[in-house]
């Protein structure tokens, strides 16, 4: 049964300079169209090192598929090869690595040499996205914010700012407390949804007169589980 899934794969993926050219051109392309939807899905910004890798990555896909072929000594050898490489990057956005796996895909359908496959789901993946984009699909009303603001010891924190938070209809949760500057001060790190509506000025001018005049800082809550 394997002899004939590798004859199969073998016939249809015969590694010769015309074949070879194909794959590269085809999934050059596919590439192509893949970063430039997600630069044209990206509002938020996006860089250039992120686009040139999806340009590339279906045609390194690809030529690895090409050169395995129907080699499984070649595959191992290849597969404990990368096993040695380590890479070492911060979490990115999951959109990214969606991305990521689209364009390996890609690179991988062109590679055992189903173009007319490649080409298809990367037309109608690619459409999805831009649809998904243009019409909201999943963007929320509220900001969900990291507030931290700096009080003095002697001044109570279970309660101090329920008063605000429910005169703006913020929703609310004090995730952490910690004591600085050798422990005159209490550093509160609230999590925050802030609606629509909301002014965040108006709400850190009424946080800040509550109780005088604090150190606060109003971020953009991060969107790992990591501790803060």
């Amino acid at each position: 049964m394997l002899d004939s899934i590798f004859a199969a794969v073998s016939d249809s993926t015969a590694l010769t300079f015309g074949n070879a050219v194909l794959t590269i051109l085809i999934s050059l392309a596919l590439g192509a169209l893949i970063s430039f939807t997600y630069m044209k899905t990206s509002p938020a910004g996006y860089s250039q090192s992120f686009t040139l890798t999806m340009v590339l990555l279906p045609v390194i896909v690809a030529i690895i598929i090409l050169l395995i072929g129907s080699n499984v000594a070649r595959a191992f050898s290849l597969a404990g090869a990368f096993s040695i490489i380590r890479f070492r990057s911060a979490p990115g956005d999951p959109k990214d690595i969606t991305f990521v796996l689209f364009t390996m895909a890609s690179g991988l359908a062109c590679g055992v040499g189903a173009y007319g496959y490649a080409v298809l789901f990367t037309i109608i993946l690619c459409i999805i996205m831009v649809i998904l984009n243009r019409t909201g699909f999943g963007v929320r009303k509220s900001a969900q914010k990291t507030l931290k603001v700096t009080i003095p010891e002697n001044l109570g924190y279970e309660e101090a700012f329920a008063e605000v938070f429910n005169k703006f209809n913020v929703a609310y949760e004090l995730k952490k407390i910690r004591t600085t500057e050798l422990g005159s001060l209490y550093e509160l790190v609230y999590n925050v949804t802030l609606d629509e509506h909301t002014s965040q000025k108006e709400f850190l001018d009424a946080i800040r007169t509550r109780n005088g005049n604090l150190d606060l800082s109003l971020t953009m809550c991060p969107t790992t589980t990591a501790e803060y």
